[in-house]
């Protein structure tokens, strides 16, 4: 099959995956997430099940050479989230969110450092070299926000928590570019190098503040283009165009001397997609239409991303172990530092008790960071990317499922889909 066929496939495969629960588990009053069906049907049309069989992606070299649908999504998937930052609501929560979004991704990398450290000692530096350990405890900071975001809109989610919650995700990219950036300096200077004020400080600084920039531009420009249509329709195709065209312009990047002007794309995205819903009078009713647009590449992008999981770091038992320790020490980080700091900010019980259960899944940023640290070399930088690569099979397929049932306990989604209370009404 060419490649046009296996995405298409894929994305049928994706779909279907979400009719095949809702029959079965959904009939027993449990709803799981879409996005944990997309992963699922990704691992079965990956290279360990059909894959394998020559009935869909058989490597990572067909998967990369549709990454470019994943990179557009992840785009858009920012943009929505950008879009949720509107100054009436920042107003109300902007120095909350920001406390509590900071506060949770500095505890999840503390835990996590104190307790790789410790397994380190126990282990041994052979099994799992310091720097290391301290480039872990950075990734741990990353939250995913593709994930969140498709259970809060799936599910159609209201309340305290999830006001807070999509501020805070999208806080976590820019914490955690600071973080990363100071913890792989560290990590650099252990393995033999010099630490380097530029890479710790000037560099993830000139990062953020590059993609402020550029988001900011971009969407002053798209507001006033805006203008110039007479169409909703219009204005949404050239919201699509000027994603597209943000998403290629972050990609760059530019060295003078030691200084590297780079950008995050998350970042400059999530810039757009807030000035422009802050400027555009149009906004509202082309991200209506947006959502409409983009719901079939949301599940592509989970599809691939289920496809992309790598099963064979199931095999080594000393990933495995460090993958489990990784795991419940970020859970026990981020669950304790949202709690603890929505406690200082005086929030409700209902925040303090489970907006640290929806910060739990990972992906894309943490895998992003898993790039930058091939620089400690191949075989530190593999240790890292197997421990990470199993971190977020877990997290992916659990983390939407627990922030639904966090958002439910909480009362922020009701607990019978629409689609299951309609068909009951009319069989009435």
């Amino acid at each position: 099959m060419d490649l046009l066929l296996k995405t298409a496939f894929a994305l049928s495969a994706g779909l279907l995956m979400t009719r095949a629960f809702k029959y079965t588990i959904g009939r027993k009053g449990i709803m799981l997430p879409d996005v944990t069906s997309f992963l699922i049907a990704g691992i079965i049309v990956g290279p360990y099940v059909l894959g394998g069989m020559g009935l869909g992606f058989t490597g990572a070299n067909e998967l990369g050479a549709v990454n470019i649908l994943s990179s557009i999504a992840l785009g858009f998937i920012a943009f929505d989230i950008g879009s949720e930052f509107r100054a009436a609501g920042l107003k109300e929560m902007g120095k909350t969110a920001l406390f509590i979004g900071i506060f949770q991704a500095v505890a999840a990398t503390v835990l996590v450092d104190i307790a790789l450290i410790a397994l380190s000692m126990k282990l041994g530096a052979d099994v799992l070299p310091l720097p290391a350990a301290i480039t872990l405890g950075a990734i741990a900071s990353a939250t995913a926000p593709a994930a969140t975001l498709m259970v809060v809109r799936q599910f159609k989610a209201t309340g305290p928590v999830t006001d807070l919650l999509l501020p805070i995700v999208a806080l976590d990219d820019a914490a955690g570019l600071v973080i990363f950036a100071v913890s792989m300096g560290i990590a650099q200077a252990m393995t033999g190098g010099a630490i380097n004020l530029v890479s710790i400080v000037i560099n993830p600084i000139v990062e953020i503040t590059c993609s402020l920039i550029l988001g900011a531009l971009m969407g002053y420009i798209l507001t006033m283009l805006e203008k110039l249509f007479f169409s909703n329709s219009n204005r949404l195709s050239m919201t699509i165009a000027f994603v597209m065209m943000t998403i290629s312009l972050s990609s760059r990047e530019i060295y003078v001397g030691q200084v590297k002007i780079a950008f995050s794309s998350l970042l400059v995205c999530m810039t757009l997609g807030t000035v422009f819903c802050n400027m555009c009078e149009y906004s509202e009713d082309i991200m209506k239409r947006s959502e409409r647009w983009s719901a079939p590449l949301y599940a592509v992008f989970f599809v691939l991303s289920g496809a992309r999981l790598e099963l064979s770091v199931l095999r080594d038992g000393s990933i495995m172990l460090i993958g489990i320790v990784y795991i419940l020490v970020r859970c026990l980080g981020k669950y304790l530092g949202a709690s603890i700091s929505s406690t200082a900010m005086h929030c409700s019980e209902n925040v303090k008790k489970y907006l640290g259960i929806t910060l739990f899944p990972q992906a894309g940023v943490a895998l992003g960071m898993v790039v930058s640290a091939q620089s400690l070399g191949n075989e530190m930088g593999g240790l890292i990317r197997n421990i990470i690569l199993f971190s977020v099979l877990v997290y992916e397929i659990v983390g939407p499922m627990l922030t639904r049932m966090a958002l439910t306990a909480a009362e922020e989604i009701e607990q019978k889909q629409p689609e299951f209370v309609n068909r009951a009404r009319f069989k009435k």
